[in-house]
C-alpha cells in the first residue's frame, strides 16, 4: 500500500560504525582525488548527483572505496558532519 504524498516518511540513520567507514571512505577518496590534481569537491559531487564512477579516479583504489557505500550514506555522512559543525 502506497503512503500519501502528505504523510511524512521515517528514515533510519545508520549506527557510529557506518558513519566512520563512510567519513573514512570520503578521507581517501578526496585525498586520492587531490593528489592527481581534480577538485575533490566537484568530483565528489558529480559522482553523489550523478551515480557514475567515472567522476572518481582509480588512483589509490578510490573509485573501488566510494562503490563500496550506497550514495545515500555516503550523504547522510555529509549531511550530519555540516549541521553537527555548523
Amino acid at each position: 500500500m502506497e503512503q500519501p504524498f502528505d504523510s511524512t516518511m521515517r528514515f533510519q540513520v545508520k549506527g557510529e560504525e557506518e558513519f566512520n567507514q563512510a567519513r573514512n571512505i570520503l578521507l581517501q577518496v578526496y585525498e586520492a582525488l587531490e593528489e592527481k590534481g581534480y577538485n575533490p569537491i566537484n568530483q565528489i559531487v558529480g559522482y553523489l548527483l550523478s551515480g557514475d564512477p567515472a567522476y572518481i579516479t582509480n588512483h589509490k583504489n578510490a573509485r573501488n572505496l566510494v562503490r563500496r557505500l550506497e550514495r545515500d550514506e555516503l550523504l547522510e555522512e555529509l549531511v550530519r558532519f555540516y549541521l553537527q559543525h555548523s
